[in-house]
């Protein structure tokens, strides 16, 4: 068994600073964990009962060992609330903070060596620990209400920030994708991001993984290991730190130097490790992987029933190392024939504001052999564009079987229409520009070094 496995599917956990109300830290995480499908001990001398569970004053008092601990107290408590869990568990959460990020290396340290003395395996400190749908895991000290958690899906989010792990998961649920496993590593004193990705890789939930980087420990061992997850299923990564502010920021929020970014770039580029350039970039690959495979190539043919749309995403595709090849004369002159004459029967192929939702399948099937991917473009505010467009999609998605992805502006018919697709499969963006990134997402190219991805983006 990983020794990360008590950490993603305990069936049981104690939680030391358990409090009454969620007006405290502990009451908000005793709260998320009242969803856990495993066994809860709240530990707090001062009550007998928590929130409906019985407590125990220290975890020496825990009537059995305990696959996972958690502890929210202060910096200064942790060493001593480690040694009273010697002999009961194996597995620790530190998400308290006020350690080396604010200069308390020393005590740091001694969290340190008291969990390695102890055979203890610690996240953080100074984390959000961990969010694992599938057993109801839930140790973040945030309201659902404050943050709504996304569906069950097959995205790992890592993240050695906590503000940006919340960040992804609303941007995750809002983009209508869902979670595997979320993990906040914080200071990474023991597990790092390289024992998660080693964890992740055999995790048959998680199809994708995403990972916010500030500062990397071991340098050869984090290419080595990205590498190895990449070739089994997509990485991305996102860095921080990329210049001599950043860099200052991200020690003083983990305690870990960050390192040239320059270096940091140059070597996920020579090893085929795919980097995103920003947050919004992270996320929108993250939907294209979540819903379909990757594919090899970069020819991409854009439909769509607004020519500046078809224009804007051109010239992303552009931006992207993608090519908008032109349609071959023969298909050409057939789909001439087919279509009316004020149809733009080119690359990108403009249905006009006429346009019905057969249209889009007549073109496709037509030229399903000479692309590698498509990008569908349907403004939705025009009498033809209607819900039955997403079954018409589901159909020839199967025949077509290389990525394709959708346009939608909001408005109209819009989120119906989304939804219904999205259901297929098949995602949709908000803009032109965004899908064609999602898009590139999906695409390998033989040009770069890319053992599970495109590599850097042209």
């Amino acid at each position: 068994m990983n020794s990360l496995s008590p950490f993603f599917n305990p069936k049981s956990v104690a939680l030391v600073g358990a409090a009454h109300t969620e007006m405290k830290l502990g009451g908000v995480v005793l709260r998320n964990l009242l969803r856990f499908k495993g066994r809860v001990y709240p530990v707090n001398p001062k009550y007998s009962e928590l929130m409906g569970i019985k407590a125990y004053p220290t975890g020496a008092h825990i009537p059995e060992a305990v696959d996972l601990v958690l502890i929210i107290r202060p910096a200064s408590e942790v060493p001593d609330i480690l040694r009273e869990f010697r002999d009961k568990t194996k597995s620790v959460i530190v998400m308290s903070s006020g350690f080396a990020e604010i200069g308390e290396t020393a005590l740091q340290e001694e969290v340190r060596k008291t969990g390695k003395e102890m055979g203890f395996r610690i996240l953080g400190p100074n984390c959000m620990g961990i969010f694992s749908p599938r057993c109801g895991l839930d140790t973040f000290f945030l309201p659902r209400e404050r943050l709504p958690r996304p569906k069950r899906g097959n995205v790992a989010v890592v993240s050695q920030s906590g503000a940006i792990l919340s960040c992804a998961l609303t941007a995750v649920k809002e983009a209508n994708t869902g979670i595997s496993k979320a993990v906040g590593y914080g200071n990474a004193i023991d597990i790092d991001e390289c024992d998660i990705f080693e964890y992740l890789m055999q995790d048959r939930e998680t199809s994708v993984v995403v990972s916010y980087v500030e500062s990397v420990g071991d340098g050869r061992r984090f290419v080595k290991t990205a590498r190895a997850l990449s070739e089994s299923k997509p990485l991305i990564v996102l860095k921080s730190g990329k210049g001599a502010s950043g860099q200052a920021a991200a020690y003083s929020h983990t305690g870990r130097l960050a390192g040239r970014y320059e270096v940091f770039h140059s070597i996920l580029r020579q090893h085929g490790i795919q980097e995103s350039s920003d947050f919004d970039e992270l996320i929108e690959d993250a939907k294209a992987l979540s819903y379909q495979k990757r594919s090899h190539g970069r020819r991409v043919l854009i439909i769509t029933n607004g020519g500046g749309s078809g224009v804007l995403a051109a010239d992303e595709c552009m931006r992207q190392g993608l090519e908008v090849a032109k349609l071959p004369p023969d298909k050409k002159e057939r789909l001439t024939g087919i279509f009316p004459k004020f149809y733009g029967i080119n690359n990108p192929f403009d249905l006009t504001a006429q346009v019905n939702d057969e249209d889009y399948v007549t073109a496709m099937d037509e030229l399903k052999d000479d692309y590698d991917a498509f990008l569908l473009i349907a403004l939705p505010n025009v009498l033809g564009i209607t819900e039955r467009l997403s079954g018409l999609i589901k159909n020839i998605k199967e025949s077509v079987g290389k990525p394709l992805i959708f346009h939608i502006p909001r408005g109209g018919i819009a989120g119906k229409l989304t939804r219904a697709l999205e259901k297929a499969r098949v995602p949709v963006y908000p803009s032109p520009e965004s899908a064609v990134r999602g898009l590139a997402a999906l695409l390998l190219r033989d040009d770069l070094p890319c053992p599970g991805g495109r590599g850097e983006r042209s």
